[in-house]
């Protein structure tokens, strides 16, 4: 067992030569063991992968951003204030006095407009984030001006300020060091390849090493203006295997883990503990209206009692997901998170015959031919055909299952939808609005999907709350929305995505939001 235990940590958690193989973790020190071969980039603005993101978030600042003190509270950040002209369509923001990069160079408000400009330039993946707004290599210098200690920002198309903000909270929001990128631009690639490897911002700690499915190690930033971290470097180490990650953990060689499966985590003990964070991504079952035995409203209303929401998740699902039955994740603002609905078979039967619906009735359900889709869909189908529904599964890899939805060939299809930033017009737009639903008017959207001509009423109230300026009264319409979906349509929500994380009894502080954008090691301590 030592000889195997060993081979495993030169392996996968070399740590600085000060800490032996078999010693705690240093207590200036959290060390990480996580999967994080995902990493294509860490540039903020090509950064499209979870743990680049988690990466960032501990690296960079936003004019404005989910502090690490309240993931659900829109903040302050690089600017300390800023105005709204609704009917000039912009935002003008005051620059933080005293802020300063890690590099020690102030920030000014000419790096936010040399960052966005650099986003929308180099037109990585995450740019679509910044061009919505209007916002073009040609344009860019109109539409983001200087002046003095002050940067306005200004958009077209019908978008509240409140929109607008949540934009530039978004990861290619990330404002960098104009100074130190330029002087390591190497043949007009704006910073790109340098930034990859190293950082150039303002946040609470700095990438001092980065080796590509290997490690990452940040130093605190000393200097940083919303206080200096407890931990003085945070070192992550790349491991692929659960059970590896379990080993290390339970021995004491690293203080957190990351990708547990259910069943290690139930078998960790009381040596460590378990911490469980609700995630954006939402699952649901879906019912296409191009099939006609699944159009009348008393299907879509039985379907909501057919879903063995707790039986899942305290067996199967149990640290996965969590019940959840509105298309805005919880953790975010304008969440509603009321769960009406329980599995009643009884009142399922009772909707269906109330409303003359003959069955049996034969529906073939495409889901993703893995672990936990295939046992949910499995669960399903047991229940349904306590009302004479009966599923025929159908699994597939990811891509076969994407595209027959993309194309409106299913009947039925279980799946799930996360939002590209944290706005509820991401999700109200999947889940409430289809404007057009022809054939040729294609829309990722999980409404055009499923071809549910959407009610009027609905779509205004989408567009509308993407033009309110006042926040809650914004909020007050996603809520709304959100019970009329819940209430009745053909897209049954029935969980929310979660995340455990095993980590030593003695660190605390550590904050994971509802998406990899929220993860944030400033506060964490170790007793």
């Amino acid at each position: 067992m030592k000889l195997f235990r060993a081979a495993l940590l030169a392996t996968a958690l070399t740590l600085p030569a000060a800490v032996g193989a078999n010693a705690a973790t240093p207590a200036n020190a959290l060390v990480i063991a996580q999967n994080i071969d995902d990493i294509v980039a860490l540039d903020p603005a090509q950064a499209y992968e979870f743990s680049a993101g988690e990466i960032n978030a501990n690296l960079y600042d936003h004019l404005v951003q989910y502090a690490a003190e309240d993931t659900t509270v829109l903040a302050p950040g690089l600017a300390s204030s800023w105005v709204a002209d609704e009917a000039a369509k912009s935002l003008t923001f005051t620059m933080r006095d005293g802020a300063t990069f890690a590099s020690g160079n102030p920030v000014r408000a000419e790096d936010v407009h040399y960052t966005f400009k650099r986003v929308v330039t180099l037109n990585k993946t995450p740019a679509f984030i910044l061009t919505q707004l209007g916002w073009t290599p040609e344009n860019i210098d109109e539409m983001v001006t200087v002046d003095g200690n002050t940067v306005t920002v200004r958009w077209s198309g019908d978008f509240a300020s409140a929109f607008v903000l949540n934009v530039l909270a978004a990861r290619p929001g990330s404002i960098v060091d104009q100074v130190l990128v330029s002087a390591n631009e190497v043949d007009g690639d704006w910073g790109n390849a340098w930034l990859n490897t190293n950082s150039a911002g303002s946040g609470p700690f700095v990438l001092t090493d980065y080796r590509a499915a290997e490690m990452v190690r940040m130093q605190a930033n000393a200097n940083y203006w919303g206080g200096a971290p407890a931990m003085e470097q945070v070192i992550i180490r790349h491991v692929a295997e659960a059970a590896t990650q379990q080993l290390l953990l339970t021995s004491g060689d690293v203080d957190m883990a990351k990708n547990l499966t259910p069943d290690q985590i139930g078998g960790l003990g009381d040596a460590v503990k378990v911490e469980t964070y609700p995630q954006s991504a939402v699952h649901f079952l879906s019912f296409n209206q191009k099939t006609e035995e699944l159009t009348n409203p008393a299907v879509w209303e039985a379907a909501r009692y057919l879903v063995d929401y707790d039986g899942m998740t305290q067996t199967f699902l149990k640290g996965q997901m969590e019940k959840h039955q509105a298309f805005w994740p919880k953790g975010f603002p304008g969440a509603l998170e009321d769960t009406p609905f329980t599995y009643d078979v009884e009142k399922a039967k009772q909707i269906l015959a109330d409303a003359g619906v003959a069955t049996p009735l034969n529906v073939t359900l495409d889901v993703i031919n893995s672990a936990p889709f295939t046992d949910i869909a499995q669960s399903l189908q047991a229940g349904f055909s306590e009302v004479g529904i009966n599923f025929e599964i159908l699994p597939g890899t990811g891509a076969q299952v994407i595209t027959k939805y993309r194309e409106r060939t299913h009947q039925a299809m279980l799946l799930y939808w996360g939002p590209d930033f944290m706005d509820p017009h991401s999700n109200a737009k999947a889940f409430a609005y289809n404007s057009n639903n022809a054939d040729d008017a294609y829309a990722a959207t999980t409404t055009w999907r499923n071809a549910w001509a959407v009610p009027q009423e609905m779509n205004d109230k989408v567009t509308a709350a993407l033009a309110e300026a006042d926040m809650d009264k914004r909020n007050e319409i996603y809520l709304d929305l959100q019970k009329q979906v819940q209430a009745d349509g053909p897209i049954v929500i029935m969980f929310q995505a979660a995340l455990n994380i095993g980590m030593a009894n003695n660190v605390n502080g550590y904050v994971n939001g509802s998406n990899s954008d929220f993860v944030y090691y400033r506060l964490v301590t170790k007793n």
